[in-house]
């Protein structure tokens, strides 16, 4: 064997790096900390709403992980942020108050919006978090407006838009990639991929299947990442974020993560096999970044163990807050209806008589 030999057949048995390595400790483990916050909090959301204390439709991210973490660990604090209504997590990543928003779930004066939007219309201008929205795709067009107006100003903040697959198939989709193309908006869209579009596979509702190709009709670079995988998602987030934000190019990643539960609190997912129940649960973003962090000696067993009682905590704390907190009063419930005044602005409640 010669010695070129020997040293191609070295390097090819040699181990490949451990990415974790060249990452901040610190950072991995309050990564794993919000990844654990955001799934106790979200088992609590669902305890609350079995418990009547959450109302209308309850969406939640368990499962994703990883990639609500990942993506807000690649966007800056001035970026903003556009979602769909599976938003929870995505408003404790982007380090709005986990009793706030639980105090929003149930619907308490104390909440993000004071009560008035609920489980799927989280907001939070100061935090850049602009929904939220219930429409399938309404925030499509809205993040893509966001992004024309940074780009008017000048600025340099750019817009992320996550959705679900499911949105790809609709017309607004479409039409904000086309005009995002056209005027080179600062916008990254991300699709979670979870497989499911409500209980429809994507395999039967899209001719093509790998979301992220559909950017290539309006030219705009797409990819795909493993969404069980928090850093490989901060890494091409980043990656499509600063291009964004340097080049004025707009993109599209999709993100392959599946849900542990059905598509709301009350789906109770008949239409996955057990397979793929298992599948999903072997998959587990935080299980896996767990075992990662151990093998790596980022932490150890006592320290996991501790920030995982630190979440807990936390999402314990939420629940309380929001259960203290007040209800809105029954006076307020026009308040909103418009954003100025109007003449003979009707404030009849059910039970009052319409003439008097």
């Amino acid at each position: 064997m010669t010695t070129t030999t020997r040293a191609k057949t070295a390097s090819r048995r040699r181990k490949p790096a451990d990415p974790l390595a060249a990452e901040d400790p610190a950072l991995l483990r309050d990564w794993f900390r919000q990844m654990v916050l955001v799934r106790r909090f979200e088992e609590r959301a669902a305890q609350g709403y079995t418990q009547a204390k959450i109302g209308g439709y309850c969406h939640l991210n368990l499962g994703e992980e990883a990639t609500v973490v990942g993506l807000l660990a690649a966007m800056r604090p001035d970026d903003y942020l556009f979602t769909n209504y599976r938003e929870h997590g995505y408003a404790l990543a982007k380090g709005i108050e986990p009793g706030r928003v639980m105090a929003e779930l149930y619907g308490r004066t104390t909440g993000t919006s004071k009560g008035w939007g609920g489980s799927m219309h989280l907001f939070d201008a100061h935090a850049r978090l602009l929904g939220g929205y219930g429409i399938v795709g309404g925030q499509v067009p809205l993040a893509t407006g966001a992004a024309m107006a940074i780009d008017y100003r000048g600025g340099d903040e750019v817009v992320v838009c996550q959705m679900g697959d499911g949105t790809t198939n609709i017309g607004a989709f479409h039409e904000s990639l086309n005009i995002a193309a056209l005027w080179n908006l600062p916008i990254v869209y991300v699709v979670v991929n979870n497989g499911l579009g409500m209980g429809t596979t994507v395999e039967r509702s899209s001719a093509e299947p790998e979301l992220h190709k559909r950017g290539s009709a309006y030219r705009i670079h797409g990819e795909r990442v493993d969404g069980n995988d928090v850093l490989a998602v901060r890494d091409a987030a980043r990656r499509l974020v600063e291009r964004a934000r340097t080049e004025g190019k707009p993109a599209l990643l999709e993100s392959m993560s599946s849900r542990l539960k059905g598509h709301s609190v009350v789906d109770p997912a008949r239409y996955r096999t057990g397979s793929d129940v298992e599948a999903a649960r072997a998959a587990d973003p935080i299980a896996r970044f767990r075992a990662a962090l151990l093998a790596a000696g980022v932490a150890d067993e006592d320290g996991l163990t501790a920030l995982e009682a630190r979440a807990k905590t936390e999402a314990d704390e939420a629940v309380a807050f929001a259960d203290a907190s007040p209800h809105p009063d029954v006076s307020t419930l026009f308040d909103h209806t418009y954003a100025t005044p109007v003449a003979n602005e009707s404030r009849r409640m059910p039970a009052d008589a319409l003439y008097r």
